[in-house]
């Protein structure tokens, strides 16, 4: 068993590697709330591979279609309803290079990891119930279209990338979820639901001897001796198009900027810089948002995120406004004032404490939050508490250096949401 503590956040890491390959982690909380979750390397942009040098392609959507389905029980019973049933929140997600399946409880704890234990180990697709799910998710990909904020974001996705499957909607479209088979999902299941491939992660109030015996004794996936290979295309490094304007049923124009990233050798680094970055640019306590706000250019604050994995990495920044080309435009110049103009030392160094300070709130506060980002972190070759070595390295010659090489106009796309006349 391997310990990893880190004296910054008062955190504790147990971890050991059963024998067919998976990890298991364990993270001490005194709290009477417990999670686990388990989580598959394995998202919507894998739709390419070589199994035993055999090619397989797997229809946009297939993912997030074996979430779905891997809840369905030979005996009938939907491992969903049972966990509900005796009081535990249970859920799962896919993302773009991962699937994870989770519950959070406070009590019947050992009962809901007997039943995540069952369910993940022992798939059952077979013709009808996969034909049954079909209609469901068709539902659920229509209503995403009808959602202003999902469009907005595909939509720079789409102006963004050329050739990586970061595009392509996770739950697919109607015609690709057509083409989804049982036998698909075998596929998938037996190539990537691996333990090499896997790892759970607990969190509450347990002895980390006893929690590891509990999956030691519930564990019963073998290790997969298929070699693997993940095939992605080759992203080229120019955008696809500039902008890309689109009307639906709002009431204010939305929009979102983009800016196409390369991948870095630490990314880690380069998420906090960026954080900071956009932080001290944007937040409600800058002084460009103060204007916009009080001039009724914005009608909230803007948001910004960095999302990036092993093949893909971009900025964007959202906001809502009557005179979206004001706002952006404004926007777009108070990063350049900051490359010919610098930081201003004492409210860069109050930034850095704001996110500094968010990082640990939103990170470790909980037994969900810092389990959920452990896998996260984990399917991107991150640790954990990586952030924190890294933070203090982070100076203003570093912030400058990304505003001059990542905010530029040959990577910037533009997506906008305009209410219908």
């Amino acid at each position: 068993m391997q310990i990893i503590e880190n004296s910054k956040v008062k955190e504790k890491l147990y971890i050991e590697k059963l024998s067919n390959g998976i990890n298991v982690v364990f993270i001490p909380k005194k709290t009477n709330k417990k999670y686990i979750i388990w989580g598959i390397k394995y998202g919507s942009i894998d739709g390419k591979f070589l199994s035993n040098g055999k090619e397989i392609n797997i229809p946009d959507g297939s993912a997030h279609y074996l979430e779905h389905k891997l809840f369905e029980q030979e005996n009938g019973m939907n491992s969903l309803d049972v966990l509900t049933n005796i009081g535990v929140d249970a859920n799962a997600y896919t993302t773009n290079n991962h699937t994870a399946y989770l519950f959070e409880c406070t009590d019947n704890f050992y009962e809901g990891l007997d039943e995540l234990m069952d369910y993940v180990q022992n798939p059952y697709f077979t013709d009808e119930n996969i034909d049954k799910e079909r209609g469901i998710i068709e539902q659920e990909i229509m209503m995403y279209k009808d959602y202003p904020e999902w469009e907005l974001y595909m939509n720079a996705l789409e102006c963004m990338y050329n050739d990586n499957p970061i595009k392509i909607d996770v739950a697919g479209s109607i015609q690709s979820i057509s083409k989804i088979t049982k036998e698909t999902l075998y596929d998938i299941y037996n190539n990537f639901y691996t333990p090499e491939n896997s790892i759970i992660v607990v969190s509450g109030d347990f002895e980390p001897e006893s929690i590891f015996n509990e999956i030691k004794s519930r564990m019963k996936m073998e290790k997969c001796l298929n070699k693997i290979e993940r095939i992605y295309p080759e992203e080229k490094e120019s955008i696809v198009k500039e902008k890309k304007v689109q009307e639906m049923d709002i009431s204010i124009p939305m929009f979102m900027i983009g800016y196409k990233d390369d991948i870095h050798e630490n990314m880690v680094k380069r998420n906090l810089g960026i954080e900071i970055l956009l932080n001290y640019a944007f937040s409600r306590s800058s002084k460009l948002f103060n204007e916009l706000y009080e001039d009724g250019k914005l009608i909230s604050e803007v948001s910004f995120n960095y999302e990036y994995a092993e093949t893909y990495a971009h900025v964007l920044v959202q906001g809502q406004s009557e005179d979206v080309d004001y706002v952006i435009e404004k926007l777009e110049k108070e990063l350049e004032k900051i490359k010919i103009e610098g930081f201003d030392k004492a409210r860069l160094n109050s930034i850095k404490r704001k996110v500094y300070g968010e990082l640990v709130k939103d990170n470790y506060s909980t037994v969900s939050s810092i389990s959920t980002g452990y896998v996260t972190d984990y399917f991107r070759g991150i640790g954990i508490f990586d952030y924190f070595e890294e933070f203090e390295t982070i100076d203003e010659d570093y912030l400058l250096e990304i505003l001059n090489t990542l905010f530029r106009n040959d990577n910037k796309v533009i997506s906008i949401i305009n209410p219908k006349n």
